[in-house]
């Protein structure tokens, strides 16, 4: 059986691979998405070790409407791929 940290983590790569191409969700609604809405703390730091690329990471932005951090490339690289996709201008 897995441990609630393992499953919680299983759930948030869950939430963020069916983010649609265009969209995005901030690191609070993944984790309420996930089922624990005031975890969206451990969202970041989960993606922030995932290096899987099917799973989009850099769909998942800060409640303020900032863009956060990404891992395969940094701030950058994940202004392109949201700009790309239309998610931003």
């Amino acid at each position: 059986m897995k441990a609630p940290k393992e499953k919680f983590k299983q759930k948030v790569l869950n939430v963020v691979k069916n983010i649609s191409t265009g969209s995005t969700l901030t690191y609070q609604e993944v984790a309420r998405l996930a089922g624990s809405p005031k975890a969206y703390r451990a969202v970041g730091n989960i993606l922030s070790k995932n290096f899987n690329m099917r799973i989009p990471c850099h769909r998942v932005i800060k409640s303020d409407g900032g863009l956060g951090s990404y891992n395969r490339g940094g701030i950058k690289k994940k202004i392109l791929l949201l700009r790309k996709e239309g998610a931003i201008k």
